[in-house]
């Protein structure tokens, strides 16, 4: 079957003695950021609708499943079959209304077995769990949908749209390089929260500001001088060109 035969290429790959000499030497840390990429590759296809590179990427992710698994492996930590096993086990807990006896589910009760889950680990926070290798704006969004859960939040989204001036101005009074750092990340951090309240993945939406201005700056720099052109300039083509997407979307 093709996960086995993606598991003897693996195991190849790795033979200490006839192994590629690439394969052999990685460890967890070497390939996390792949891992990483790989993920972000996948959603790349899907906002694209590619279909044909959704397939490929979703098998280099597989890939990366079957490469971390393979070295717990040899190091006598799990194998594949655990991964697979553990994470079986766990749809099967947090879906006790198809596999079990629960009259009702959804994704309430998803998260009340997620949080008892949590309750029986060493680190009973509401906030246990978040990854520090999320993105920045991503676990921003998190630990504050956690934190909501247990009530520390603005009742709606007028509090962290305040909160937005009162970080705009506490940036403006600051000199200091490191002050400023960190009176920025308030700042970012309340932008996240007021996406959150508005309903709005501040991820998704960071992503669509790139996709547009990539597109708008790629179209405005191809005017002939565009290089030794004053700042007006370039400004007044990019409010045409701002003027030609939004009239291609209307």
């Amino acid at each position: 079957m093709p996960l086995e035969r993606l598991v003897e290429i693996m195991r190849r790959l790795r033979d200490p003695a006839s192994g590629c000499e690439w394969d052999t030497v990685q460890t967890f840390e070497t390939i996390a950021p792949y891992t990483i990429e790989e993920a972000y590759e996948v959603a790349d296809a899907i906002a694209r609708n590619d279909m044909d590179a959704l397939a490929d990427e979703l098998g280099d992710l597989q890939l990366q499943v079957v490469f971390h698994s393979r070295i717990a492996e040899e190091a006598g930590h799990f194998t594949l079959t655990d991964v697979l096993t553990r994470i079986s086990d766990k749809m099967e807990r947090r879906h006790p209304h198809i596999f079990g006896d629960a009259e009702h589910g959804g994704h309430h009760l998803w998260e009340e077995i997620k949080a008892a889950e949590r309750q029986k680990s060493p680190d009973d926070s509401a906030l246990a769990g978040v990854a520090l290798a999320l993105p920045a704006l991503e676990r921003a969004a998190k630990l504050q949908r956690r934190a909501a859960r247990v009530g520390f939040d603005w009742p709606d989204a007028a509090g962290p749209r305040a909160k937005i001036d009162e970080e705009l101005a506490e940036l403006d009074a600051e000199s200091d390089h490191d002050r400023m750092l960190d009176e920025l990340g308030d700042l970012l951090f309340a932008v996240v929260n007021l996406a959150r309240h508005l309903n709005i993945e501040p991820e998704a939406a960071l992503r669509e500001a790139n996709r547009k201005f990539e597109k708008r700056f790629r179209a405005i720099e191809k005017a002939p001088g565009f290089g030794g052109m004053s700042l007006d300039e370039k400004e007044a083509l990019w409010a045409e060109a701002k003027k030609v997407q939004a009239d291609s979307i209307a």
